[in-house]
């Protein structure tokens, strides 16, 4: 029977996830709950959904990799998750043996009433889900997640009565053929009274095809000592797990598509989710457009009417409103002012600060510097560990020389001023407020205020010259 989510939870839960599987078909060096989805390891989003019932503590049962798994996991979730544990399953003996393990490490920490057994790859599961298993648990039940899907093959089956009653789930590999005509599937999360589950893993035994302990078994076990054995069902999308790279692009393209769905309801035009990728937060204000091909990561805040062009990457990023940012351009741990435009193939590094107003216009590149309301830098320029004013104008090919092989050094710009087209600008620098600087020079010392500075040689030509030519073999 299905069960209603009922608004107040117990307060007394733990969770085991299940990640030591060693992935050999993921053909990686990398766990597998550590490949990236949606920017962070399969792993986090399972942790993150897990929180959602405010468990005492959880743990994560870890393979031969476990020490890479817990360094990767440990620090991200040490605020949301403090009683996180990792624990090592060895040798790998099956699901229900990694769950005793657990409960073994748990016994000596908690004593939660109702335990939440999660997989560590399948991370598209809804918090509304696991509430109502851990609400039917509470009712001294087993509870199992089930999904109804097309293609159930490889996956255990969800075995019933005549009356619809749960008797039993069956591995595919034990399974006649009758069985595997059943389209109603193990998901593999479930949550039970933690005593009865304590009791029932430890009277697992390994009489199977594969040799393991599994922990399907248990449900065999609660019917047979008349514990009630409820279902949530689940939709098929959410019961997908990965267990493969193309799984996981299938799943990424799954994760994706909520997150633009969820951002074009508060009112963000994306103009193409299915050519969308955010890996991260995305905080948006009103009326932001969003064009093909664009990446988001980290931390990204974009203010209202902000316009993002095609194929873009944004990484910790703050855009103030009214920002348009042409197509292929890339920011990198950036502020960007109201009304400023960016772009096309620009580059802001970290550091960089545009103030309002201000033109980064074409294969320009800006690191640690900051660019001044209403300044310009249009074309074909870098410009490093600069301070650079205001209604500066910045010509084609200008170069902050900032660096002299050992240490980093700061060009100071004032107010107004005008530098010509491939200038050179070594620092340190201060060139004055309102300063000219004539195209093509080289300066290694500080320009006047309201002066004209440049370096000229004369040209000197040679007549009678020809070019190398080659030699004849």
């Amino acid at each position: 029977m299905a069960v209603e989510l009922r608004v107040k939870l117990l307060s007394s839960i733990q969770v085991i996830v299940m990640a030591a599987g060693q992935g050999k078909r993921m053909v990686s060096r990398l766990p597998k709950v550590l490949h990236r989805l949606a920017g962070q390891p399969l792993l986090s989003h399972v942790l993150t959904t897990a929180r959602s019932v405010a468990p005492q503590t959880v743990a994560v049962v870890v393979g031969k990799e476990g020490a890479t798994v817990s360094a990767a996991l440990r620090e991200a979730f040490s605020t949301a998750l403090p009683n996180l544990l990792f624990v090592e399953q060895s040798p790998p003996r099956g699901t229900g043996d990694a769950v005793r393990v657990a409960l073994s490490a748990l016994n000596q920490k908690t004593a939660a009433e109702i335990t939440l057994v999660m997989n560590g790859d399948c991370p598209l599961i809804a918090t509304s889900d696991i509430r109502a298993l851990c609400e039917a648990a509470s009712q001294n039940s087993l509870a199992w997640l089930t999904a109804k899907t097309s293609a159930p093959q490889g996956l255990g089956r969800v075995v019933r009565d005549a009356r619809g009653k749960v008797q039993a789930i069956v591995e595919e590999r034990d399974a006649d053929e009758a069985q595997k005509a059943i389209d109603e599937i193990n998901v593999g999360v479930l949550a039970a009274p933690t005593v009865l589950l304590k009791r029932w893993v430890g009277e697992l035994t390994c009489d199977n095809a594969q040799g393991e302990y599994y922990l399907t078994d248990v449900l065999a076990m609660a019917v047979r000592e008349g514990v009630p054995v409820e279902t949530v069902q689940t939709d098929e999308i959410s019961a997908k797990g990965v267990n493969d790279r193309a799984q996981l692009a299938e799943v990424e393209r799954i994760v994706q598509r909520r997150q633009a769905t969820a951002l074009m309801q508060q009112g963000v035009t994306i103009a193409d989710p299915a050519r969308f990728d955010l890996r991260g937060t995305l905080r948006c204000g009103r009326d932001v457009s969003i064009d093909v091909g664009c990446v988001f990561e980290g931390n990204v805040t974009l203010g209202d009417e902000v316009e993002i062009g095609a194929h873009c990457v944004l990484r910790h990023v703050s855009l103030a409103d009214g920002v348009k940012v042409a197509p292929f351009s890339h920011l990198d741990s950036a502020e960007v002012g109201a009304q400023a435009l960016i772009g096309p193939y620009a580059r802001l590094r970290p550091g960089a600060k545009i103030a309002e107003r201000a033109h980064v216009g074409n294969f320009v590149e800006i690191k640690a510097t900051t660019l001044g309301a209403g300044s310009k830098a249009n074309h074909l320029s870098y410009l490093g560990d600069a301070e650079i004013g205001a209604n500066v104008n910045i010509g084609a090919g200008t170069i902050t020389c900032n660096y002299d092989g050992v240490s980093k050094y700061k060009t100071k710009i004032g107010d107004d001023a005008f530098i010509g087209s491939n200038t050179a600008l070594v620092a340190p620098l201060t060139i004055g407020k309102g300063a000219t600087i004539g195209a093509g020079s080289t300066l290694s010392e500080d320009a006047e205020a309201q002066a004209l500075t440049f370096t000229r040689t004369r040209p000197i030509v040679k007549k009678n010259w020809s070019k190398p030519a080659k030699k004849k073999d």
